[in-house]
């Protein structure tokens, strides 16, 4: 039985989607082989008799990742290593050898952080109520040993693989020449847009920042926030690009920006999606969070699909993804599900999309998403605040003449007239409130926000 720790260690790090923390303060090499070990014996109980492990860019990512191996082998589970990967990559290769999967990234967080993203065969979710109270739970009490035999080590490269079963998802044979600028911000997209989308002839990749490099020398890999977005809209203006594509730090996640350099909403990405699925499978249900523009699930019926609303979170989103048999699902964060894709997240194969969409009309890409954006938004504003649920109830008493309805799916979601609407929902992680805000004109969403925001922050 591995040593015993607190709980309140423990707990720091291992979240409600994922794994996470600073190198060396709260992760190191031992936590991890715990971790490892806990996992292992959960998915052989399941019936897994082997694991795959990918990891990022990060320093410390190959460390923590033999490191976890060793926990696993100890564990009397195989291991197979694909070395450097993109999360979707991972997910692939546990959907493809149909089996459990580990990927040490901590996706957009500054260098001193790592974590693990876990999943079971198939690329099934494994998040706090699904596995990671369990392996809490061991990690804190110490993890039994395991009194068989030693699983055995491979390696294999999927890459190759990988490209090749997304290219089969989307058909690009009949786009027009396109230029794509791509930002990686240094991350896994570095590795992997080349071989995705660099393998095709009718694309001229322009691109920015695709050394790998775990210490994000140009700015970080976060592309929901709006200054990490610049460089990207310098560079399409300045290369006259038809379209640029932004990857976060692990590359699960795509930010699409236009040929004026103007940012596309990920509702409005979510929205030309799904089309495209339900064109191809009339009818089928699509999943979209709770503050996803309201665009989308109008979208969707008016094709005659499903749309389900759920909370945010991926392991949410994929839990209703299993349940409902759905074709899609998008967040307003730029996580995008597909069900050919084992029901997990992708920002390749989104990408695929939206250069499809775009090759097969001779019209830019501005205008095309201008048919998905309906509504004005705020996008996601966060405060500080001492008290997130006094800070709440104070945001309902001011409203409590004008909404229409309320519910608490997710935070409050305060529905008012002609339209429009707010969600408040408290951080996980931190004393933060998050906002957003949705209304017909973008006069209408500032004003909103401004009376939102005095209260929030008073």
């Amino acid at each position: 039985m591995t040593v015993a720790r607190s709980a309140e260690s423990v707990q720091a790090v291992i979240k409600a989607y994922d794994v996470r923390g600073v190198v060396g303060e709260q992760i190191d090499a031992a936590f991890v082989r715990d971790v490892a070990g806990s996992f292992a014996r959960l998915m052989r109980a399941e019936g897994a008799t082997r694991a795959v492990i990918g990891h990022d860019m990060r320093d410390s990512s190959p460390e923590l990742a033999a490191a976890f191996a060793e926990g696993v082998l100890a564990q009397g589970l195989d291991v197979v290593h694909i070395g450097l990967a993109s999360t979707d990559e991972l997910y692939f290769a546990s959907g493809h050898l149909d089996c459990p999967g580990a990927m040490f990234t901590a996706s957009h967080n500054p260098a001193k952080y790592n974590g693990i993203k876990l999943c079971r065969a198939k690329a099934l979710p494994v998040g706090q109520d699904t596995g990671l109270a369990t392996i809490s739970e061991e990690v804190i009490a110490g993890v039994p040993a395991f009194d068989g035999p030693r699983g055995t080590e491979s390696e294999v490269d999927l890459l190759a693989a990988y490209a090749t079963f997304l290219h089969k998802l989307v058909d690009l044979s009949g786009s027009r020449p396109l230029r794509i600028a791509v930002d990686a911000g240094n991350g896994m997209g570095g590795y992997t847009v080349p071989a995705v989308l660099g393998t095709l002839e009718q694309y001229t990749i322009e691109p920015l920042f695709f050394e790998l490099d775990g210490n994000f020398p140009n700015h970080e890999a976060n592309p929901l926030d709006p200054k990490n977005l610049v460089d990207l809209q310098a560079y399409v203006r300045k290369t006259g690009a038809d379209i640029g594509l932004a990857f976060d730090g692990d590359a699960d996640r795509c930010f699409v920006v236009d040929e004026k350099g103007d940012p596309v909403s990920p509702s409005a990405i979510t929205g030309l999606v799904a089309e495209r699925e339900l064109t191809k499978e009339p009818g089928a249900t699509v999943i979209h969070n709770l503050i996803t523009s309201k665009a989308v699930p109008e979208l969707v019926s008016a094709l005659g699909g499903t749309p389900v609303r759920t909370r945010v979170g991926h392991s949410f989103i994929k839990q209703q993804m299993a349940a409902t048999g759905a074709i899609f699902g998008g967040e307003h964060s730029a996580h995008y599900y597909f069900r050919d894709f084992w029901g997990a997240d992708s920002g390749m194969l989104a990408a695929l999309h939206v250069l499809a969409a775009l090759g097969e009309k001779d019209r830019p890409m501005s205008e095309l998403a201008s048919a998905y954006a309906t509504y004005a938004a705020s996008g996601e504003i966060n405060s500080t605040v001492a008290d997130a649920k006094e800070r709440t109830t104070a945001v309902l008493e001011a409203f409590s003449k004008t909404a229409q309805s309320v519910d608490r799916l997710d935070g409050v979601t305060v529905q008012l007239a002609d339209g429009a609407w707010f969600n408040l929902r408290a951080s996980n992680t931190e004393p933060l409130l998050r906002l957003n805000v949705e209304a017909r004109s973008q006069d209408e969403v500032d004003a909103l926000v401004t009376e939102i925001l005095s209260i929030v922050r008073a």
